[in-house]
């Protein structure tokens, strides 16, 4: 069959080589994919939120499986669109994707659900957010609403910062319409655990976990991003830590969202902090992470094409992983998360199996930047230690006048 993968980021980019690699496709398309994809999908110049054409191409062009990948088509109602035109596509519908669209939504469902997390108020005050914080305290956790592009939170840990994240968001608008209100959170302590799931109605399939590395610079300094880097095993959590967290977060979310008449088809991503009580949720997510994609997709040794299909069809299928490693390191153009130029030739890239373009464009048969997180190299050995020293190393070949990434991506489970 074919298919359509919707995104053009380092996801998309994962999602393009696993499904090339399926027996059980023919073309994979991707819309508008990036520069950096073509070798693995025909990339289309579609907008990834313009659902008419997205069915229309889909249509005229045999797809049998459609994947949304990025969140914003997801709230825009793509998957609505595609269900409306009959044809198939895994990803949630935007009822359901508002699970990651709002987080006010997402703190009230968990609490309707019994789901562990964080306590919380929401305002769209600047006053009452003020006198929050003075009344809880700091570290406090704030956050824009709506969707930021991993933008939009700050652990505030004196007031003065949380009184500059709470100004930029509600009297500043620095993040429009996804700034009308803030949630703030109580700052919970542990490590951090991605964990992800393929899901449909009720069924919850986990995937092995990762572990994603937020701030822009080494030793977790500095603004929060996208997503900086990621590895996968995370050795420190166990099988019982993960079914302990799929028994407690993920089937409530799915059981819940199905019960709200809200059903969940696609990839139910949990955030979690693994705290002393046991894990809570910091974030739900409607689709694959990223940069956590590009290291847990390479893990994946069971047909990913088969997997969504049988899914979908109402079986449940089964995973088998790779016990390999994999670790990735980002690439970003340097003032990102901030401004950042465009159109910067990008130089010396390594030569990788595992290598994932997002904001890449091309001119002149040269790779040029097309936004804050440009790419994405990943290495995949035998242990954490290898994969990390192996990535480094080809990193070190990478032109990096006009970009930078962190050079500790694994710095807590890898000693030196």
């Amino acid at each position: 069959m074919n298919v359509l993968i919707v995104g053009g980021g380092g996801r998309e980019h994962a999602l393009a080589r696993t499904f090339a690699e399926s027996p059980e496709v023919d073309t994979v398309y991707a819309a508008p994919g990036n520069a950096g994809m073509k070798q693995t999908a025909v990339c289309i110049d579609v907008n990834e939120e313009d659902a008419g054409s997205l069915t229309a191409f889909a249509a005229e062009h045999d797809i049998g499986l459609t994947v949304v990948g990025p969140e914003a088509p997801l709230l825009k109602g793509v998957v609505n669109a595609f269900q409306e035109a009959g044809l198939t596509v895994f990803g949630p519908t935007k009822e359901a994707a508002a699970i990651e669209g709002s987080k006010s939504f997402a703190k009230a469902f968990m609490e309707r659900h019994c789901i562990p997390t964080g306590t919380y108020k929401v305002t769209s005050d600047y006053d009452e957010a003020i006198r929050h914080v003075d009344n809880e305290g700091v570290p406090i956790v704030i956050k824009a609403d709506g969707l930021a592009a991993g933008k939009g939170v700050t652990v505030a840990f004196t007031k003065e910062e949380a009184d500059a994240a709470l100004r930029d968001i509600l009297l500043d608008d620095k993040f429009g319409e996804a700034g009308a209100s803030v949630v703030l959170e109580e700052y919970l302590e542990g490590e951090e655990l991605s964990l992800m799931a393929f899901v449909h109605g009720t069924t919850v399939v986990p995937m092995v976990g990762a572990q994603d590395h937020k701030r822009a610079f080494d030793g977790d300094q500095g603004p929060n991003t996208g997503g900086m880097g990621a590895y996968s095993p995370v050795p420190q959590f166990d099988d019982s830590d993960v079914e302990r967290a799929v028994r407690d977060v993920l089937q409530p979310a799915a059981d819940g969202l199905a019960e709200e008449g809200r059903p969940f088809t696609g990839i139910l991503y949990a955030g979690l902090m693994m705290t002393m009580d046991g894990p809570k949720v910091v974030e739900f997510n409607a689709r694959f992470g990223d940069p956590e994609a590009q290291v847990v997709l390479p893990r994946l040794d069971s047909d990913l094409a088969s997997v969504m299909t049988e899914l979908m069809d109402g079986g449940r299928p089964s995973l088998t992983w790779s016990s390999d490693a994999v670790l990735g390191v980002v690439a970003a153009s340097k003032g990102y998360p901030g401004s950042y130029d465009k159109g910067v030739p990008i130089t010396d890239v390594p030569d990788a199996d595992l290598l994932f373009f997002a904001g890449a464009g091309e001119e002149n048969g040269t790779y040029v930047t097309a936004g804050g997180r440009v790419l994405l190299l990943a290495e995949k050995a035998a242990t954490l230690q290898e994969a990390q020293t192996a990535v480094y190393g080809k990193l070190k070949g990478l032109d990096t006048t006009n970009l930078f990434y962190r050079t500790d991506i694994g710095r807590n489970v890898i000693k030196d």
